[in-house]
């Protein structure tokens, strides 16, 4: 079972509780942002059923509601970013605006970010490049929950990736996804509706296949893109790698299994070998390499080829990345965004803690 809520409502309701966690009116504006386009585009779990979990470590001391985010080093092409643990909702968008304003005036700017946290979808980050008819790059390491392939330890996080492209008549393309099979998110989703998840996603602490999303809570771990061995793992694997290194290695964040735990419950290693959680951004100007008209043509004649490929089901179409994210915001503008009753409950509880009104 689920309520629809309208944008209005949520964003209100969200941005209130950033600010009773001490947060400044534009920080809370723009991280409330970041989750309200994660719902708005059908990424449910990235979305205001976060907000507790950002709550609780706040209150753990985990994040600065008022940090002083600042450039650290850097070249007329490059930054890194320290966050001073502030919300990764509002750290991520400083170091794109930096990417963007560098690319502006040398074609392209690259941002690594330590000392931060989660930072919502990449793929609002990659869209503020967008908005300036640039290609738009974000990805995140996280915490350690999928195996490298041939192991059964958690060494890695769901590290995603995203690239944006500005298109002309066509909504962008927006390759956005996470370097395991499926993101924790969507575990939490099935735990809350109590189902099952399909085969391929998760094992147990033996190394054990299972669909049992409550695994992960019991010692199991996600598995790479690509499932296993057998099934190209060791390709997510690499991905996930790359992730890692780009948002931590080369910024100063932790890397591989001492990047610290999203949630409250859990403390981070004793023995860190960086700063907080890391992520990497970047910029680069289209007309930097050919006139953006031109371009955004060419990909609205790519899209449009896509589209039309023979399918296997005459009854459905190729999906251009992206697509279903536009369609859900279309929807859901209209319609509202629909919470399910643990979420509801969840964030009324918080209100609650907060001494606000819930929804």
């Amino acid at each position: 079972m689920h309520k629809n809520f309208s944008e209005e409502t949520l964003r209100n309701f969200t941005k209130q509780v950033f600010t009773e966690m001490g947060c400044s009116e534009e920080h809370a504006e723009l991280a409330t942002d970041v989750l309200i386009q994660a719902d708005l585009r059908g990424v449910d779990s990235h979305g205001v059923a976060r907000l507790s979990g950002y709550y609780r470590l706040c209150c753990k001391g985990r994040i600065n509601t008022t940090p002083n985010i600042r450039i650290i080093h850097e070249t007329p092409t490059t930054a890194t970013v320290d966050g001073d643990s502030g919300l990764g909702l509002v750290v991520a968008p400083f170091a794109m605006k930096i990417a963007i304003e560098k690319a502006k005036i040398y074609g392209s700017g690259w941002v690594s970010v330590k000392n931060s946290n989660h930072f919502g979808i990449a793929g609002y980050h990659s869209l503020m490049a967008v908005e300036e008819d640039m290609i738009g790059i974000s990805m995140t390491n996280a915490s350690p929950l999928v195996a490298p392939t041939y192991s059964n330890e958690r060494m890695l996080g769901t590290n995603p990736m995203c690239y944006a492209f500005p298109a002309g008549n066509y909504p962008p393309v927006v390759v956005d996804m996470a370097t395991a099979t499926a993101a924790n998110g969507k575990l939490e989703i099935a735990q809350r509706a109590k189902k099952q998840v399909p085969e391929g996603w998760i094992q147990d602490k033996l190394g054990n296949s299972t669909t049992d999303p409550d695994a992960l809570k019991n010692g199991g771990s996600l598995l790479p893109l690509g499932s296993d061995k057998d099934h190209g793992s060791h390709k997510g694997f690499g991905l996930s790698a790359t992730v890692d290194i780009f948002s931590a290695v080369l910024s100063g964040a932790n890397y591989g299994p001492w990047v610290p735990p999203f949630v409250a419950f859990l403390d981070p290693p004793s023995d860190p070998v960086g700063e907080g959680i890391g992520h990497f951004v970047g910029a680069m100007r289209v007309d930097g390499f050919r006139p953006i008209d031109e371009f955004k043509q060419h990909l609205d004649n790519w899209i449009l080829t896509f589209k039309n490929a023979t399918t296997v089901n005459p009854n459905k179409k190729v999906v251009i990345p992206g697509e279903p994210e536009y369609l859900f915001t279309q929807e859901r503008k209209q319609s509202g965004i629909p919470l399910v009753q643990p979420v509801v409950d969840d964030l009324n509880q918080l209100a609650t803690t907060l001494k606000i009104n819930g929804l």
